[in-house]
């Protein structure tokens, strides 16, 4: 075991959490959000800032705020950075508290640690995005098998483009060698019952709109950023652009993105089950404690996992 990691479904209080560890054990929180990356986003992505300052003190915190909104930040770009950040943590003797709900980056880091290193082909991108699901399939159905034939995710068609560009790649080069250090994670999930899952995304959401969001996006596209580029990064930024874009009414605005934050949820709740059956175990705990009793239920579990080694 070599970090801590909190997970679980949006607006399940990981962040609270994760700075309230981080004060107890004088460490380093490093986010593992798609979004949370780009400077200038902060509402939309949820970033809480502020959750970082405990009891006075400036926590620090990696990979926020790190690239350019209006870019695409790729899974290799991260886990390049993650492990670049977690290799000088664990130099530096610290046990770091990992913190997010891009459950995708948590298992890039657990499983396909080796394959995140193969660099994006944009020009065959370009050439496979117009096709459609069955068209990709088929593609990379006729690919010669490679050691990432069989661990390829082909369940949408984002994920097959991102599979034949590795076996593409994988044809004519070998996989670079690196020192990194394998993740071990000591792993806690916020748990939420369905209700309450919806409830606190109604409620957050609300509250993000009448404190900005919609500001926040406008301030976006005026520097420049293209609407479809913000569409793009889905959920907030996607329905709000096009509500300034005067497909919604502000009414529909609401409905519509409370639906698609909801559904993103279940499948963050999907994935933290994939993981589980994978062989990841999760200490869930209520994510309606207070947040004082969910850190020590974690420094028990972490106390007792010490004692073990």
């Amino acid at each position: 075991m070599n970090c801590i990691t909190i997970i679980g479904p949006t607006a399940s209080g990981k962040t609270r959490l994760a700075a309230a560890a981080a004060f107890a054990l004088h460490t380093d929180v490093i986010s593992l959000d798609s979004r949370q990356v780009y400077r200038g986003m902060n509402i939309g992505t949820g970033k809480d800032l502020q959750e970082y300052t405990v009891n006075g003190k400036q926590l620090p915190v990696h990979l926020i705020d790190i690239a350019e909104p209006g870019t695409t930040y790729h899974l290799h770009q991260f886990t390049h950075d993650f492990n670049t950040v977690f290799k000088q943590l664990t130099e530096q003797h610290k046990l770091p508290v990992l913190c997010g709900g891009t459950a995708l980056y948590f298992h890039a880091l657990l499983h396909e640690h080796q394959f995140t290193s193969v660099p994006v082909n944009e020009i065959l991108r370009s050439e496979l995005e117009p096709k459609s699901k069955e068209e990709l399939l088929h593609i990379f159905r006729q690919l010669p098998a490679t050691a990432y034939t069989r661990l390829a995710d082909t369940s949408t068609a984002k994920r097959l483009i991102r599979a034949i560009e590795i076996c593409s790649w994988l044809l004519h080069h070998s996989l670079p060698q690196n020192n990194y250090p394998k993740v071990l994670p000591l792993c806690f999930g916020m748990a939420l019952t369905a209700e309450h899952r919806k409830k606190n995304i109604t409620e957050r959401l609300r509250f993000r709109l009448q404190n900005g969001l919609i500001e926040e996006t406008e301030s976006l596209l005026a520097s420049g950023i293209e609407a479809a580029q913000l569409i793009r990064y889905g959920l907030e930024y996607k329905f709000v652009t096009e509500f300034l874009q005067g497909k919604y009414s502000y009414t529909q605005l609401q409905e519509l993105l409370t639906i698609a934050i909801q559904q993103y949820s279940r499948r963050q709740m999907t994935w933290w089950r994939k993981l589980e059956r994978e062989g990841l175990h999760i200490h869930w705990m209520d994510a309606n404690l207070p947040v004082s009793e969910q850190l020590q239920m974690l420094l028990h579990e972490l106390s007792l996992h010490s004692q073990l080694k």
